[in-house]
């Protein structure tokens, strides 16, 4: 499976990296290939690309906070969830795929 993602926290600091991080992990582990884009306190790094998003299956946003650009997700099967979450339970998340 192809995944794109994106992870924001309120201060766009730890949390926001820790969460790309777990999730680029565990989905590395399971043989797919993630992206993941972060909007945090430097702004937006690993900017996903359209072209990224035209070869994903799945997008999961692990967000606290609006973030830029939501609407390049419209046309993916989506999953939102807290960064929380994605922090202490990836595998529930890939697994809802």
């Amino acid at each position: 499976m192809n995944i794109v993602a994106v992870t924001a926290c309120t201060t766009g600091i730890a949390h926001t990296y820790m969460a790309a991080e777990k999730l680029a992990e565990f989905a590395q582990s399971q043989g797919h290939e993630i992206k993941v884009e972060t909007q945090g306190a430097l702004g937006i790094e690993n900017e996903i690309t359209a072209e990224d998003i035209a070869a994903a299956d799945l997008a999961v946003l692990a967000i606290d906070v609006e973030i830029q650009g939501i609407e390049r997700f419209e046309s993916l099967k989506t999953i939102k969830v807290a960064v929380g979450e994605a922090i202490k339970d990836p595998e529930s998340i890939i697994a809802q795929a």
